[in-house]
């Protein structure tokens, strides 16, 4: 089969975790760990996330008086390609002596018109209490808004239209490559009136790219994994319930958070219903487990596994 996997950002950073990068290197060996039993069996895409990698490296470059005003956001955002992507590659080599594994630095095209620009919610960056987000939002000009019991910046999250080297990756998949992509969401980009790409200052949902990705490359399975064993239904309230199998129709029927887990949900109905496939959430080290249909939260058109294993 072809899977595409999305890793939250828990598979280099727990909360709390310092971002040096010896504590990130260490969580993704231990993610790689669950990833290898996926790729010995099956073709598999990996896409990851980079809201607090990219959030240091803007608090670096803002904080740097040698320029003359801070990089971009999404020349930020291939930067924290080029490190986590590093940091994949390296790993999955060492789990997968004598497969080729590549990482790829990616643009995904956005709209200029996409309402997202008016209403930035994606979060980046560092945890801050909330009287210190405020300080540094008047300081630096940021959006600041609650993460939980915390706040940190957001930045706008247009939705991806396209991964502008999507036939690459599909080449490198025919070779039996495994593929690091879409990191972050991929760098943002727009095209200009004389059909020129150019950046733009955003950051793209990683689990939007990866549905749109996997509905590009035909994929067979579309795994969101994150810190949290399945999607659970009035989150925190004394009725929260963990939904294990659901029809995007029942899944979309919930009310997610637009931070959190609001995007994943959509992404995963989004794929299941331009494809007929499956898609899941659950944890990082269920991975074999979730696409067996023993763990995760299950998404199919019916609603239920597939009746043919997809083992």
């Amino acid at each position: 089969m072809r899977v595409v996997v999305a890793l939250g950002g828990n598979a280099m950073l727990q909360r709390g975790d310092k971002p040096d990068a010896d504590i990130q290197l260490h969580n993704i060996q231990k993610a790689v760990k669950s990833l290898a039993p996926l790729a010995r069996e099956h073709e598999l895409v990996v896409t990851h996330g980079n809201g607090p990698q990219v959030g240091v490296l803007a608090l670096q470059s803002a904080a740097d008086q040698s320029l003359s005003q801070p990089y971009p956001f999404d020349v930020l955002g291939a930067m924290t390609q080029g490190m986590i992507g590093y940091w994949l590659l390296q790993s999955l080599q060492n789990a997968l002596p004598g497969r080729q594994v590549c990482s790829l630095i990616n643009q995904t095209l956005v709209s200029t018109a996409d309402p997202a620009f008016q209403d930035p919610t994606k979060f980046v960056g560092p945890i801050y209490e909330e009287d210190e987000a405020k300080r540094l939002a008047s300081e630096r000009g940021w959006i600041v808004k609650p993460d939980g019991k915390w706040w940190r910046r957001v930045v706008p999250s247009p939705k991806p239209a396209r991964v502008v080297e999507t036939r690459l990756i599909r080449q490198l998949l025919a070779s039996g490559a495994v593929a690091v992509c879409a990191g972050g969401g991929g760098v943002p980009v727009v095209r200009n009136e004389l059909g020129q790409l150019t950046g733009v200052e955003a950051v793209v949902d990683k689990d939007l790219t990866a549905a749109l990705l996997a509905e590009a490359l035909d994929a067979d399975v579309l795994l969101l994994l994150t810190d949290v064993p399945r999607v659970v239904r009035g989150f925190g309230q004394p009725d929260a319930q963990e939904i294990t199998n659901a029809t995007p129709m029942q899944l979309r029927a919930g009310d997610f958070p637009a931070g959190s887990m609001g995007p994943k949900v959509d992404a995963i109905c989004r794929f299941v219903e331009m494809t007929g496939d499956m898609a899941a959430i659950g944890a990082l080290d269920q991975a074999a487990e979730i696409l067996r249909g023993n763990a995760g939260t299950i998404v199919t058109p019916s609603g239920k596994y597939p009746e043919t294993s997809l083992l």
